[in-house]
């Protein structure tokens, strides 16, 4: 039994949007995922952050999430910023239940455990006062509080934190975000959303007390990063 993270699947099986237009190590991507997922266990749990699947609605994006549910162990899913199908997790669990999807679960305004560690997050948001208006500010705002509520969902717990949107990025930092998750003692970060020639500048490793761990899918090779 095992905890694993990867980000940013981009799954397109019901919409014409593949990431192999971008060559590299996007090209035969879904196949790479497939394997890669497959090799996991029944006993296993993985945390997607963000950016599932290209699909605008929860009907088209039906097939994707036959795709992640018909794959080995536990899914936790948040939301990433392609994420246009996301609905309130109340109407996602319902959708889920009507098609048999029963291995996907949604974090959001909540946590779920593995052992006695618990798995915290939101999608997170990038904001500089300097160059974003008062609608970055609420949509920050709002993730504050998304981030906040899970963690003391969590209560006395051991906490790992999941975004989507990395907290450190090149020479920009969340203090608002970094400030929650020392608050609540958290020692390690896992976020997505970086790709291709972004990878250079990705934060990683531990500063001020918290490790920080990029797992977009096309950095790590599509291989699920082992937490557990």
């Amino acid at each position: 039994m095992s905890l694993y993270a990867i980000g940013d699947l981009h799954l397109s099986l019901s919409v014409n949007k593949p990431m192999d237009v971008f060559g590299g190590k996007w090209e035969n991507y879904m196949e790479k995922i497939s394997v890669e997922l497959s090799a996991l266990s029944a006993l296993d749990t993985i945390v997607l952050c963000g950016d599932i699947t290209w699909a605008m609605s929860l009907d088209e994006a039906l097939e994707d999430f036959r795709f992640i549910d018909a794959m080995p162990g536990r899914k936790i899913i948040l939301k990433g910023n392609h994420d246009y199908w996301w609905s309130t997790r109340a109407k996602t669990e319902k959708f889920f239940e009507a098609n048999g999807i029963n291995t996907i679960e949604i974090l959001h305004n909540n946590c779920f455990f593995y052992g006695d560690t618990a798995i915290c997050g939101t999608r997170g948001w990038f904001y500089e006062e300097e160059t974003h208006g008062a609608h970055d500010k609420k949509i920050l705002n709002r993730e504050l509080m998304r981030l906040e509520a899970s963690l003391k969902a969590a209560g006395n717990l051991e906490k790992i934190c999941f975004l989507h949107y990395p907290p450190r990025f090149r020479k920009y930092i969340c203090h608002e975000v970094i400030s929650i998750l020392d608050s609540y003692g958290v020692k390690s970060c896992y976020y997505g959303h970086i790709h291709d020639t972004g990878h250079r500048f990705a934060i990683q490793g531990d500063i001020g007390g918290i490790s920080y761990h990029m797992v977009s899918a096309d950095y790590i090779n599509f291989k699920p990063v082992k937490i557990l």
